[in-house]
């Protein structure tokens, strides 16, 4: 959902340049992402949709270009400085601890930040409202959790922050991809149309679900705006206002999520 206040702006990326060992991988890449607003960066394996996170959240230096969160530029300032100004970032991968359980893996995020007492709790009962398997698994090492469970515990983890920016780089990573594809335009009627049990267990489409309702809470908060690099295509058509395609280091077409047709997929997105 759009805010109507959308000139409210929380990221700015502009004429975006970053090198890597030599070669350019970005070449003036531009986008924003505005508050209450979900927005996918979308692409091809390999044309710098990684690198684009990265050098927002400053685990890349760039070479040309302003970067500007909620206003103030943060393209000088180091990755922790940039989080603590409110960036989230859940990277692909999810870099949660398996040998700590899901309660230590929280804590941890909680004793990074500084966030005790009252914050502290009011911060993880807002995780456990969004994800209620992680409050039924505390106990639990993360390394035993299902893929979307584990990206449940990456998200929960970069929510306690309350972030003004939340980036997800690929979400749906470690859930069958025949799950997502399947999924595709029904992701809101899975209930009431499920897919066949012989084509997909109760607990994947279960799973699936779930990351995507999580989406969509956060979708629906006000406050954050949402980056989301995904390769699925019917997810971001489902979550997402607008998107940007990208190919090469460069954002080849941008626009409203609606303008995000099969002729569009099919000239900026299929290999």
């Amino acid at each position: 959902m759009i805010m109507d206040d959308s000139s409210q702006t929380v990221l700015s990326v502009e004429a975006l340049e970053t090198d890597i060992a030599g070669s350019r991988i970005l070449r003036g890449v531009e986008l924003t992402v505005n508050a209450g607003e979900v927005v996918a960066l979308m692409g091809r394996n390999g044309v710098g949709k990684t690198t684009t996170l990265r050098s927002i959240t400053g685990g890349l230096p760039i070479s040309e270009g302003t970067i500007t969160l909620a206003g103030k530029p943060i393209h000088r300032l180091a990755a922790d400085a940039r989080a603590r100004m409110g960036i989230g970032y859940v990277p692909q991968g999810r870099d949660i601890f398996p040998h700590l359980s899901v309660s230590e893996n929280l804590q941890i995020g909680l004793v990074v930040h500084g966030i005790k007492g009252q914050a502290a709790l009011a911060a993880l009962e807002r995780v456990y409202d969004l994800f209620p398997v992680l409050k039924e698994m505390l106990s639990r090492k993360g390394g035993v959790l299902s893929g979307g469970q584990q990206q449940q515990l990456a998200i929960g983890r970069a929510l306690l922050t309350n972030p003004k920016l939340l980036i997800l780089d690929e979400p749906t990573e470690g859930i069958q991809p025949s799950i997502i594809d399947q999924i595709g335009d029904t992701l809101q009627k899975l209930k009431v149309n499920p897919v066949p049990e012989e084509e997909i267990t109760r607990a994947s489409r279960k799973e699936a679900a779930e990351i995507f309702e999580a989406v969509k809470k956060l979708r629906e908060d006000q406050a954050l705006a949402i980056l989301l690099v995904e390769q699925y295509v019917d997810f971001c058509r489902e979550v997402a206002d607008r998107f940007y395609a990208m190919d090469r280091g460069v954002i080849t077409i941008s626009g409203a999520i609606a303008e995000l047709t099969d002729e569009v997929v099919e000239t900026h997105l299929q290999v």
